[in-house]
């Protein structure tokens, strides 16, 4: 349904985006995440089709964005992470310019302004100019505009951005809903725990770059594998160091770190935990703490978008 093919945007010696791919089907929820300046808004305005790719190609439900650029635009609804309208304009008045523009006939005009009035909550909200509305209205007077001729694809930058904390919980109510109406979702944000709360899978960028695309639970996954186990003996003296090593050296020689008893070991799999903890139970030592210190989805996020050393 929303297609990347090895999208590249290039400012002079700047690329903003490095050779891209991904895909997101139908019914899916796709979170687009990354720190600020990843590329993500740029990746968005391309396939929105309000800016050309350096190289690369996008498509939308089977439409291309070079050679079929009106067919496609159709089919998106794009919320940008800014959204504005005119300040005078009322919010009724506002959508019903939009649908005309976006092609409907006066009469479904009026149709689809109601519907998504009354599915995001702003009935009461129609007459009022933009320029009155808080942050949060905004955001669905954005989404309103982007639903009314109800295309297959959403491209929605930066959506939870001003919300309160009930306004976002109803925000990601509604877009579930819309995935379940077989709507193809992508949204991008560099806030973690926004995205675990709604996406189906996670596409992680970092200055453009794919660090990882793939589903939460096989995140969680990673994140498990690349957890440390840290230990806590009576040996606070050391005596124990030697030997350890020597088990480590035979089990490909995994990172160590040691402090006055306390022991932390990056193991790759929970085999080589298990074969830890099995070894330390020969020992002349009494284990006061055996634990895996499991790093969350927001470390390993971070840990995929650190900035390496020149």
């Amino acid at each position: 349904m929303i297609e990347a093919e090895a999208l590249t945007k290039r400012y002079g010696p700047l690329t903003a985006v490095d050779e891209l791919s991904f895909q997101v089907e139908p019914g899916e929820i796709l979170g687009f995440l990354g720190p600020n300046g990843a590329g993500k808004s740029t990746s968005l305005r391309i396939l929105s089709g309000y800016l050309p790719p350096t190289s690369g190609r996008a498509r939308i439900d089977g439409c291309d964005l070079q050679d079929a650029s009106l067919e496609a635009r159709k089919r998106i609804g794009y919320l940008p992470e800014n959204f504005i309208a005119p300040p005078e304009l009322r919010v009724g008045e506002y959508l019903r310019f939009r649908g005309r523009l976006k092609g409907l006939k006066s009469a479904e005009a009026n149709r689809r302004v109601q519907e998504v009035v009354a599915a995001l909550g702003l009935g009461n909200r129609v007459r009022q100019p933009f320029s009155a509305l808080s942050k949060g209205y905004r955001q669905r007077v954005g989404l309103a505009d982007a639903l009314l001729a109800n295309p297959p694809a959403l491209l929605l930058d930066e959506p939870f951005g001003g919300l309160d904390p009930v306004q976002r919980q109803d925000f990601r109510d509604f877009l579930r809903e819309l995935a379940q109406d077989g709507k193809a979702i992508l949204f991008s944000s560099h806030v973690l725990p926004e995205v675990e709360e709604i996406a189906d899978r996670v596409l992680i960028i970092h200055h453009g770059k794919t660090r990882a695309d793939s589903e939460l639970t096989r995140l969680q996954e990673r994140a498990l594998n690349e957890a440390p186990v840290q230990f806590r003996t009576s040996d606070v003296e050391g005596k124990l160091l030697g030997d350890l090593k020597a088990f480590l050296h035979e089990t490909e020689n995994l990172s160590l770190e040691q402090s006055a008893g306390t022991y932390r070991v990056l193991p790759e799999n929970a085999a080589r935990r298990q074969a830890l903890f099995r070894w330390l139970a020969t020992q002349p030592v009494e284990v006061l703490e055996f634990r895996t210190l499991t790093p969350t989805l927001d470390d390993l996020f971070r840990s995929m978008t650190e900035e390496v050393p020149a």
